[in-house]
């Protein structure tokens, strides 16, 4: 019978703490990066919605999962839907994934996926701001390098709110729902 009245102040120190701040209430995200075809800012002048993916053109595993799944998601998508969203790979590895490299690369998810790139400064900021990170690892005896980072893709709303984080692993038909949710 002792155990009930730790239980309830338990429940009642949880009920202490502060809310979590609702996604897509915070500060729209700003970001100046650089595609091939020329400058993409954020937040979108046109209200696009906008699913991030921050990768690189040598990811031996991560990056063409993640596009690879970005693109049954714009698939799944109407015309006129697919009209408003813009799924954009950031590169974290400007060193190597030049605009024309990025360009290519994309191309060969879809069309429509578009190959970004930023100061290291720029990028480091924007991955903060989404609340995630990358690290470029020692090179090897070869001289080729990796660079860890995530898996997961970063939802922004048409005000350039941050929606949703979607996991590494996410699937299309949720990436697709979680877009419409937005639309």
């Amino acid at each position: 019978m002792r155990i009930l009245p730790f239980l309830a102040l338990l429940f009642l120190l949880g009920a202490c703490q502060p809310a979590a701040e609702p996604r897509g209430t915070g500060a729209p995200v700003e970001f100046h990066l650089q595609t091939a075809a020329g400058p993409l800012d954020g937040p979108a002048a046109d209200a696009q919605v906008r699913l991030l993916f921050f990768g690189y053109t040598n990811c031996p595993d991560l990056s063409p999962t993640a596009l690879a799944t970005g693109a049954q998601a714009l698939n799944g998508l109407t015309p006129a839907e697919r009209e408003r969203v813009r799924l954009v790979l950031v590169t974290v590895d400007p060193e190597r994934d030049t605009p024309a490299a990025l360009q290519g690369y994309t191309a060969f998810f879809h069309p429509l996926l578009v190959g970004a790139s930023a100061t290291p400064e720029q990028t480091i900021a924007l991955a903060k701001a989404l609340g995630t990170g990358f690290e470029k690892q020692a090179p090897r005896p070869d001289g080729s390098y990796f660079v860890d980072h995530s898996g997961s893709s970063y939802l922004l709303d048409g005000s350039g709110r941050l929606a949703a984080t979607l996991p590494a692993g996410a699937s299309p038909q949720e990436m697709v729902a979680a877009i419409r949710s937005l639309l």
